[in-house]
């Protein structure tokens, strides 16, 4: 009996092992799609047929700034990296190469660094199997996460604020570092610390400080659809409310608020919305549209 035990043991630590050594470098092929890399992956992933073209140039075409390299480089052993990409984002493809250069420039251990690769797909939208994005605010790819004892201490979003030598060393010594999407991260902390109510107390607030200083409608949008697709959904129309706010001549907003609306199954605030912002825009066919939409769905 103890033999066979000892057997089972062994032959379900093989089939462990396997399955872990499979779910590395996942790659979904399907017809007619263009494939991508899915869950936990390393450079090697990165280096296959289907990634290499973009990987190798962006990696090899990039020259990394010994000269400020030296200042973080012992710092930057103290730390563990998660890393946050797809690898079908334009944004990662040029970002994730130069940021591996570097990191293979001060001999970053393999070990400290972990790779994400998110969908894109609606069901799935910058998700990954095993949700490791969870409660992270991941709305912007790539993002990398620098982690010290456990804690995060700061991130650097979609791209470098200077470049990334730069805002590495600022990370890893000062830390007073801003990175990109201040508002997301404003708002993020606002819901994860005191709850839908207060933001909404500060709405007025994050309007006025916040009007100048966020770039476009985009920086939202994305970020409501990121909650929308985590089932926040009343945090969502809040976002997306806010945008047509800060962006009350963008009309894309309005049907941003309006199409969640009516996902949510608020029909009639929906239809209000859009009928308000054809008044805005009369001549706008994608605002009319989107109404009829609505009033027959």
């Amino acid at each position: 009996m103890l033999k066979t035990n000892i057997t089972i043991l062994i032959i379900t630590l093989i089939f462990t092992i396997k399955t872990q050594a499979q779910s590395l470098n996942l790659e979904i092929i399907t017809n007619g799609e263009t494939p991508y890399l899915l869950g936990k992956i390393n450079k090697t992933g990165l280096t296959g047929e289907h990634y290499q073209s973009w990987f190798t140039k962006n990696y090899n075409e990039y020259n990394v700034d010994d000269s400020i390299i030296k200042d973080f480089k012992s710092n930057l052993a103290n730390y563990e990296i998660l890393l946050f990409m797809g690898t079908w984002c334009g944004d990662s493809k040029q970002e994730v190469p130069k940021f591996l250069k570097i990191l293979d420039a001060c001999d970053f251990p393999e070990s400290q660094l972990t790779i994400i690769a998110l969908s894109s797909k609606p069901n799935m939208y910058k998700k990954s199997p095993n949700h490791e994005e969870a409660g992270l605010n991941i709305h912007r790819v790539p993002t990398f996460i620098f982690i010290k004892n456990g804690k995060e201490v700061n991130r650097i979003v979609e791209h470098p604020v200077q470049n990334f030598e730069k805002d590495i060393r600022n990370i890893v010594t000062i830390n007073n570092y801003k990175s990109n999407y201040q508002i997301v991260t404003k708002i993020d902390r606002i819901l994860k610390q005191d709850g839908l109510n207060e933001l909404r107390k500060q709405r007025d607030h994050l309007i006025k400080t916040h009007k100048d200083s966020t770039s476009n409608m985009f920086e939202l949008n994305t970020y409501g659809r990121v909650l929308y697709s985590n089932n926040l959904k009343e945090e969502a129309i809040m976002i997306f409310d806010l945008n047509t706010k800060l962006f009350p001549n963008q009309p894309r907003t309005y049907m941003s608020l309006a199409n969640t609306l009516g996902a949510n199954g608020e029909r009639k605030m929906a239809i209000q919305v859009l009928e308000e912002a054809i008044k805005l825009f009369p001549n706008n066919n994608d605002l009319i549209q989107n109404l009829e939409v609505v009033k027959t769905n």
